[in-house]
């Protein structure tokens, strides 16, 4: 069982070249960016939520809705720079403050559909569990063994030819990224510059609460999933 204090950390940079201001777009009737805040607070076992963000509109909004912010600099906001760098540099700013927590976790306001209840379930099996991290996923929609490379001019298969045509049945169950959740202790974090670190804890999700806002139709999905849901589901 492993004990200690978790925060939460909302990776938001202000440039989106496929949906610009996406962070602050509107689901809902309120920004993209509050649905995780809103998570994060809602959750009992996060102790403070952090956005790491350079832009000015993003901060107000985060302050707003009861985050506390991070102040990243521009050459760790640009379209090359990642999670794994804001992340890095978030926790070193909280450590240099005297205010890092045992554990993070990392919440991507492009999940909206990612609830506390969800945050708090995940949480709570990582801290019971002996993993040194948890990975929220879900099954994938099209079985990789099914799929080809193209990269000589021709299809090969990416696996086995004969799993090509075989019943998905008979295949084993393949998960994926979903980006809603990752937790792991600040200082393995820190040493191993990586969110996936043996043995990992999945915490599987559906499909339809794995939605990622990239483009105004995700958005336009995930608005009509929230409103189906009703007016609790959207806050």
């Amino acid at each position: 069982m492993k004990s200690g204090t978790i925060d939460a950390i909302i990776t938001a940079r202000g440039g989106s070249k496929g949906l610009p201001r996406k962070n602050l777009l509107l689901l809902a009737g309120q920004p993209l960016i509050a649905h995780s805040i809103r998570a994060a607070l809602g959750c009992s076992l996060v102790r403070r939520c952090w956005v790491t963000t350079e832009d000015p509109e993003i901060k107000a909004e985060s302050l707003r809705y009861g985050a506390e912010v991070i102040e990243r600099p521009l050459a760790l906001a640009t379209d090359a720079s990642t999670s794994t760098e804001a992340v890095r540099h978030a926790l070193e700013t909280l450590a240099a403050r005297g205010m890092l927590a045992e554990h993070f976790a990392l919440l991507q306001p492009t999940s909206p559909l990612r609830t506390a209840a969800h945050l708090s379930a995940c949480l709570e099996a990582y801290l019971r569990s002996e993993a040194h991290c948890a990975i929220s996923v879900c099954v994938t929609e099209h079985h990789p063994y099914k799929g080809f490379r193209g990269d000589s001019g021709w299809l090969e298969p990416l696996f086995d030819e004969a799993l090509l045509h075989a019943p998905r049945q008979s295949l084993p169950v393949v998960y994926r990224q979903n980006g809603a959740i990752y937790a792991i202790p600040s200082r393995l974090f820190l040493e191993r510059h990586t969110f996936y670190v043996r043995p990992a804890m999945p915490f599987v999700m559906s499909q339809e609460d794995s939605a990622d806002i990239d483009t105004l139709e995700d958005l336009e999905r995930a608005e009509c999933l929230l409103a189906r849901r009703g007016p609790a589901a959207a806050g």
